[in-house]
């Protein structure tokens, strides 16, 4: 047994060969790329939300209240109806995840992602040609139907496409894909703030990531577990075969794939009934918990409102928008970090250096903001202080970067087993976006009121998260997915929930 929860699982189940081939390579890339319209739509609010054209047109109160030189720096953008904006999307996201769950079933991963792409390729549209808050919103909240669709099949996808062995640093794309939409959002929200027709721009050039994602999605084959799951038997061996590679025998995995379906079938249960038995304690515990713990890092928050904050903080308009491109492009890099180590040092290791670097990160942030503005926000903070900040946030969002940024993804897609795999997905996706709703639509209320100590409210959530990691998150690093129940078999808690498989055949290392 490892200290605190952690487990290393040297032999479990069946661990059936799969090597990095070209097909699987482009197919996971492809995949991958659904999560630019999320990113994009992060990166694209928050910059449109400072423009002046914008708000003149939509929300005159703000253009007012900046105007008021007594105006508190922290209380310039509370606005409810601002808010509405931008979190509409994940009430939306929340729905179309609860939804998704029978699509991914019915229709499979790949057609729910073109699905999600179509989606939010009409919302977008409809936003670019907005003549009023309620097409705004309309075009929100279809926004929010594709990526519920597509947050709810890409990670679920990749982990069931990838080789067990790099299943991390595939599964990693989508959260890659996430951060250049959101650099790419930033970049854009640069070039057109200077034109009074450039938020329609920024808002209306989310078709075309949406466009990528969707005419990708459309060449790829759907995953040999989805076409399994659907009857394809042809099809997934096909699948399979094609991205393990020709000279791997597909035979013993494919035989792997059908016996977990027969399983799920004999159960005869309602899979959102199954997934609150007690043997599938651990898994439901992580659904809630993993995408909760990492929308209360604050960094969706943070991402939506980087300009808004900078500006907030002392930056000028062009400057706000510079700082959000460049924390956008450190949160990428870092991204990359995380695909190149997460196989190797595994998934806790992350977890907690990223949760220890987060934490000291956003306190840093409170004790400069409370020095250099005072309790009451009415300070003006120097140049030097506002670089600082700045300083600080990129290094933040690098440890979200390699940490909770895709691990959140991945975690959930890896350690259901198939029967209720995409019932597990939508429960994440949920979590997901109703922690983000609610805090998109406090932050900047909670900003206001709190000031500098709504940096320390996130940093109490990141305390807490890295010791539920610490204690109650298993490694589950080069585990094969159908043999997943054996982290918890052996975890120190969570085994007293698990039934224990006898049939299957693994060792401890002891």
């Amino acid at each position: 047994m490892a200290p605190a929860g952690g487990f290393a699982v040297i032999g479990a189940g069946s661990d059936f060969k799969g090597k990095i081939t070209v097909s699987v390579l482009i197919t996971c890339i492809v995949a991958a790329s659904s999560g630019l319209i999320f990113g994009y739509d992060i990166g694209i609010s928050g910059g449109v939300t400072t423009m002046v054209p914008f708000l003149q047109k939509f929300f005159p109160s703000i253009r007012r209240k900046a105007a008021e030189a007594k105006t508190n720096m922290y209380c310039v953008y509370d606005s409810q109806v601002l808010t509405s904006f931008t979190s509409s999307l994940y009430m939306a996201g929340l729905a179309a995840s609860l939804v998704a769950s029978r699509l991914t079933t019915t229709l499979g991963r790949k057609n729910t992602m073109v699905l999600g792409g179509c989606t939010f390729l009409v919302g977008a549209a409809i936003n670019g040609g907005a003549a009023n808050i309620a097409m705004l919103i309309l075009g929100r909240i279809l926004l929010g139907f594709g990526v519920g669709f597509t947050n709810q099949a890409t990670p679920v996808y990749l982990s069931e496409v990838a080789p067990p062995r790099w299943r991390g640093a595939f599964n990693t794309g989508f959260q890659f894909f996430i951060g250049i939409g959101v650099v790419a959002a930033n970049c854009i929200n640069y070039g057109t703030a200077k034109h009074s027709w450039g938020w329609r721009l920024s808002l209306g050039l989310a078709v075309v990531p949406a466009a990528i994602m969707t005419i990708g999605a459309l060449l790829i084959s759907d995953t040999p577990s989805s076409l399994v799951e659907r009857g394809k038997l042809a099809q997934a061996k096909k699948s399979l075969a094609k991205v393990r590679g020709k000279d791997i025998d597909v035979e013993p995995e494919l035989a792997d794939l059908i016996k977990s379906r027969e399983i799920a079938k004999a159960a005869n249960q309602e899979p959102f009934v199954t997934i609150f038995e007690r043997q599938y304690r651990p898994h439901l515990v992580m659904a809630f918990a993993i995408p909760f713990f990492q929308q209360v890092t604050g960094i969706n928050i943070i991402a939506f409102y980087a300009p808004v904050l900078f500006q907030s903080v002392g930056f000028g308009s062009d400057s706000a928008l510079i700082a959000a491109i460049i924390l956008g492009v450190v949160n990428l890099g870092s991204i990359l970090v995380s695909t190149f180590v997460v196989d190797r040092y595994g998934r806790r290791f992350l977890f907690l250096l990223g949760g220890i670097q987060m934490f000291v990160c956003q306190v840093a942030v409170a004790c400069v903001l409370e020095a250099t503005t005072g309790v009451s926000g009415s300070k003006h903070i120097s140049k030097s202080y506002a670089i600082l900040v700045l300083v600080l946030m990129c290094t933040y969002a690098a440890g979200f970067g390699w940490s909770w940024g895709p691990l959140s993804w991945l975690i959930p897609s890896e350690i259901f087993p198939m029967k209720i795999r995409p019932t597990g997905q939508s429960i994440s996706v949920a979590v997901n976006f109703a922690t983000t709703f609610v805090l998109s639509q406090t932050f900047l209320t909670m900003l206001c009121h709190f000031k500098f100590g709504t940096f320390l409210f996130y940093a109490g959530w990141i305390a807490v998260m890295t010791i539920f990691v610490a204690f109650f998150l298993p490694e589950t690093k080069g585990i094969p997915l159908d043999s997943m129940y054996t982290v918890w078999e052996q975890h120190w808690y969570w085994c007293r929930f698990v039934q224990r498989q006898p049939s299957q055949n693994f060792y401890d290392g002891k």
